[in-house]
């Protein structure tokens, strides 16, 4: 009879009784409930093994990966650095160090979640346990890059909702009445009506971080909603979240797809496209554009973050994870491409509409100087009429009046008015999407649709990047604490929405823009340059080659050998170096909005705001030395967590009492080995010996090998057993 009480040994302890003359029991295998268990190792933890979730298909798994790969960062951070690295000419280093740092990283994550079948707690576990720290170091990095990233699907929310109205709420400056007349308020006239909406309307900013002015309720029920549907639909893991991935994954690439086909419609939408694709061929030899490619690479696959491993972990052992690893990195390449284009062609067409209004206000101003005689008629062409000048005889006149009056030119004020200038205002981030885009939309027809379309992609885009994030936190510390993951992700989405009350305050856009600088960027780099170093230099890149050569039935190409024993490291160690430097060179910093001048302006970073930034970065990497040290000198009895360890219910015997404690004897002659109650690994594991079909009860004793040995060997002398 079993009693309650499990008992944990490890691995190590209980096959030290096997007898080294034992051949019988060298060539037993090993038996799971009578049927052979080719892919679970008695290390990895049988129990928990068929109890594992999976997809329902693959096509299910690749719009997992792809929706977490393809985030916010692949719409409003991939053009501006294609903008402001060299154009077209960027795609080449991003190209080259897509495959020698994404793919082949990628390829390793993926490769050893599938294998050890863990979150990344579990898998940096059982490739050593000093290492277990890298997959608490993720979860760490997981949690503050979820924090703020759930704020921006907020505040998509906040826009989405407010797109049901024409014309759109941020299409004009509104008005302020005093008593005696109305006029256009100061700080919109001063900005823009996108610019004074985003800054004042929708987040109510404060003028530094350090005045913090109150919560913005209108940001806290969005991002309170933001919370509720990434709970809801991560509560039953991939269960729940699977279904909602077809929609989530797929919704963006209709939407962009949709854009392209309404701006290459659109004036000027060609003249946006040919300046992001003129290639800068002298910019593509500056360090700088290969760092801010090897980063982008580097977030764009989601490297470190612990939801790749994550979601692998959910995989068939067989899984070909190779094809999965190219085709869901270059499905992200293609997505920045097309999100580029899309971009682009919407910019080229708002710089279009802007221009055409400066070649208006110009030529008006022309004529008055004309009349009051400032300018003298004759040198203007004949053929050319003011009041319906296009841009090519706009420029003509300009270019004449600007030789003509060389000395007093720049007293009249007049302005170029040429669509590259515009489109050289690199914007990025936030600015882009609610600044820069809603602009460009007011100028659609049926301006409220598209805006409703563009705010919901961005909903979709983010969700789709908050899934594999929670699967990263979530996973791991089911899989090493056993907790219900109902009950701790509820906890977890509670806990995180508390904490991001700071981003909802009136001061909160700049702690986002603290955190997107300094809490995930070095600390998961060195993650990932860890995760290098303990596949191929602690567990041994030549067995995880022989691993992956049985994973996937054939050998991956020599390439990734030689990638991730030697360049990915170095590059990867280059990487951190330039970013580290970067940072320092670079004063810690954000802009801050101010009302008076509507304009932003750079600000530093207060002295407790300093303190901030190097604890988001410590605190990530803090689990990895204090781990390290831990398992290092043996602070903490950690044996019950360790995977090396089996837990089964000790038992009794139903009929004669046995002196358990008495001498071997009486359990060798005492009961046949039927009577004896068997070690429970969840299910009835056991050795059969190869030589002996007709014994096909499970053997008992401290672990059964005493009986097995008693029941072949009966001349054996007792003392030897």
């Amino acid at each position: 009879r079993e009693l309650d009480d499990d008992v944990t040994e490890s691995v190590k302890d209980l096959l030290s009784n096997e007898d080294a003359a034992d051949d019988a029991f060298k060539t037993s295998e090993l038996i799971v409930d009578g049927q052979e268990e080719k892919d679970t190792d008695v290390e990895e933890g049988s129990e928990v093994e068929d109890e594992r979730p999976a997809w329902n298909s693959k096509l299910q798994y690749i719009l997992a990966q792809v929706g977490f790969s393809v985030g916010l960062g692949n719409v409003w951070r991939f053009p501006y650095l294609c903008q402001k690295n060299g154009g077209g000419a960027y795609l080449l280093p991003y190209l080259i160090l897509l495959m020698v740092i994404g793919i082949p990283l990628f390829f390793l994550e993926l490769s050893v979640g599938q294998r050890i079948r863990r979150g990344s707690i579990g898998v940096w576990n059982y490739i050593s346990p000093k290492l277990g720290g890298i997959g608490f170091a993720s979860c760490v990095v997981c949690y503050f890059v979820a924090l703020y990233y759930n704020v921006i699907i907020g505040w998509s929310l906040f826009y989405f909702s407010q797109s049901f109205q024409q014309p759109l709420p941020w299409d004009q400056c509104p008005l302020v009445k005093n008593a005696s007349h109305t006029f256009v308020e100061p700080e919109c006239e001063q900005s823009s009506a996108t610019t004074y909406y985003w800054y004042r309307e929708a987040l109510n900013i404060s003028s530094s971080i350090s005045e913090s002015g109150g919560l913005n309720w209108k940001m806290t029920i969005c991002l309170l909603a933001a919370w509720v549907m990434v709970c809801l639909a991560m509560i039953k893991g991939i269960q729940s979240s699977g279904k909602i991935i077809y929609f989530s994954s797929l919704f963006p690439y209709v939407v962009l797809i949709c854009f392209l086909i309404r701006a290459f419609l659109l004036n000027g939408s060609i003249d946006g496209i040919r300046h992001m694709f003129t290639p800068k061929l002298e910019i593509m030899l500056e360090p700088k554009v290969w760092r801010e490619a090897a980063t982008q690479v580097f977030f764009a696959l989601g490297l470190g973050f612990g939801g790749v491993i994550a979601f692998s972990s959910y995989n068939k052992r067989d899984n070909n994870c190779h094809f999965d690893a190219v085709l869901v990195s270059f499905i992200n390449f293609f997505t920045s491409v097309l999100a580029t284009l899309v971009v682009f062609a919407v910019l080229g067409f708002k710089a279009n509409v802007i221009n055409e209004k400066c070649i208006t206000q110009n030529s008006e101003t022309i004529m008055k100087f004309l009349k009051m005689g400032n300018i003298s008629q004759d040198i203007i062409p004949h053929h050319i009429n003011l009041s319906t000048v296009t841009a090519e005889d706009y420029h003509l006149v300009y270019d004449i009046i600007q030789k003509v009056k060389e000395e007093e030119f720049p007293a009249l004020h007049l302005n170029s008015c040429k669509i590259e200038e515009e489109l050289n205002k690199a914007v990025q981030g936030t600015g882009l999407a609610f600044i820069a885009f809603t602009e460009a939309m007011t100028h659609f027809p049926a301006s409220p649709f598209w805006s409703v379309m563009f705010f919901l992609m961005l909903v979709n885009l983010g969700l789709g990047s908050m899934f594999g994030t929670i699967e990263g936190i979530v996973t791991p510390i089911v899989d090493t604490f056993k907790v219900r993951k109902e009950i701790l992700t509820v906890i977890c989405c509670l806990l995180a929405f508390c904490i991001g009350l700071i981003f909802v305050q009136r001061s909160g856009n700049y702690f986002v823009t603290m955190f997107d600088d300094y809490s995930a960027t070095l600390p998961l780099l060195i993650v990932v340059i860890l995760e290098n170093i303990a596949v191929c230099f602690v567990y041994g890149i030549d067995k995880f080659m022989e691993d992956l050569k049985d994973m996937l039935g054939f050998a991956p190409s020599r390439y990734y050998y030689y990638m991730w024993k030697y360049i990915s490291p170095l590059m990867l160690l280059s990487l951190l170096i330039a970013s580290v430097v970067n940072m320092g060179l670079s004063p810690p910093g954000y802009n801050a909005w101010i009302e008076d001048k509507a304009s932003e302006e750079f600000l530093s970073y207060p002295t407790w705001g300093l303190v901030v930034c190097v604890s988001l970065v410590v605190f990530a990497i803090l689990p990895v030395p204090v781990v390290f040290i831990v398992r290092r000198f043996n602070l903490i009895d950690d044996s019950s967590g360790n995977l090396a360890s089996v837990t089964y219910k000790r038992g009794r015997v139903l009929k004669e009492p046995v002196n358990l404690e008495g001498d071997d004897t009486s359990l060798i002659h005492g009961k046949i080995p039927s009577e004896m109650p068997s070690p429970n690994f969840g299910k009835n594991i056991y050795r059969k010996q190869s030589g002996s079909p007709t014994l096909d009860t499970a053997p008992n004793g401290r672990y059964g090998i005493g009986y097995l040995m008693a029941d072949i060997m009966p001349d054996m002398p007792e003392s030897d057993l």
